[in-house]
């Protein structure tokens, strides 16, 4: 192995180690209605709110969500494991079929929703960067539901995916 191979092995192994909520993101629109889980999710401001998204490059959906122009980030909670296996491609169900179930609802922009998430941000893409294998989505958050209050989140550590108990946070507005 030469030390490029070497650093991008050691390099997925120690995000591996980066413990990371799991999200499906969901699109529709002129490209069609899609969904991936993905992990590569995080905010950049509250003012304005806006989030990023990492997807591959080789991926089909990639050019899809770049399309459609507009994302719904499905913060999952830790029962909808299948779920997110299902949209990772891990269980051969066809794209369509992931919809099928009636807890996805069309959001504020017509996008995918899923019911029972622990959040649901929408917004437009507004900027595209390309950085190595990956497309880096920025994504101005329009419309937030949070309808899924106290209940366990669902995060993926080491290749694998852990329930993260939820814990009541008291505040000391002392």
């Amino acid at each position: 192995m030469d030390n490029i191979d070497r650093n991008r092995s050691d390099f997925r192994n120690a995000m591996a180690r980066l413990g990371a909520a799991v999200n499906i993101i969901t699109s529709n629109g002129p490209a069609g209605r899609c969904g991936i889980t993905a992990t590569a999710v995080c905010s950049i401001s509250d003012a304005p709110p806006t989030m990023l998204v990492c997807l591959n490059r080789s991926s089909a959906m990639n050019q899809v969500f770049k399309d459609n122009g507009m994302i719904c980030i499905n913060v999952l909670a830790a029962e909808q494991e299948a779920r997110a296996r299902d949209f990772a491609g891990m269980t051969g169900v066809a794209m369509e079929d992931r919809f099928a179930d009636p807890s996805w609802q069309e959001g504020h922009l017509q996008l995918p929703v899923l019911s029972q998430a622990l959040a649901n941000l929408q917004g437009r893409l507004i900027r595209t960067e390309e950085v190595g294998s990956h497309s880096i989505l920025i994504v101005a958050i329009e419309k937030i539901d949070l309808p899924a209050q106290g209940r366990d989140s669902l995060i993926y550590f080491d290749r694998l995916f852990h329930r993260i108990p939820h814990q009541k946070v008291e505040l000391n507005h002392a």
